[in-house]
């Protein structure tokens, strides 16, 4: 009997071919290229990788398949059209939104990770004037 729940087994998503573009000297033109963009073609990763990155999308697939299956689709329509709400409530332009309600209803609001830990305000970088920022949201600049 199918509930046509997603699979849990993680699938490996490895490139047939890993783009290395050498230069005139035979290695990567990291001025060209950055950093980031030759450290990505060149590594691979481990199987589980991207089933690890994809963990939390998979999950709340999971629990919406669930939830329509046993209390109908209406169930998560409305925690769906809930969310959406709750992502669309921002601030000003110029300052950071804590996304509070977001995170007290996903209960992400009940873990602790290395993002909130490294990623304070006193350390984010808030570049810009507040009234050019605002004007240049509403396009008056």
């Amino acid at each position: 009997m199918s509930f046509a729940l997603p699979s849990v087994k993680p699938k490996p998503e490895i490139p047939d071919r890993f783009g290395v573009h050498e230069g005139i000297f035979g290695t990567q033109d990291l001025m060209t290229n950055g950093l980031a963009r030759a450290k990505c073609d060149v590594d691979t990763s481990h199987p589980l990788a991207a089933s690890v990155q994809n963990y939390k999308a998979h999950q709340d697939r999971m629990n919406m398949s669930i939830l329509r299956n046993t209390q109908g689709l209406h169930a998560p329509l409305r925690i769906a059209m809930e969310l959406k709400s709750a992502k669309k409530i921002g601030r000003l332009p110029f300052l950071p939104s804590s996304n509070i309600m977001h995170d007290a209803m996903t209960g992400r609001d009940l873990e602790v990770g290395p993002e909130d830990i490294f990623n304070t305000l006193e350390f984010m970088e808030v570049v810009g004037q507040p009234h050019a920022v605002v004007e240049r949201s509403l396009g008056l600049l």
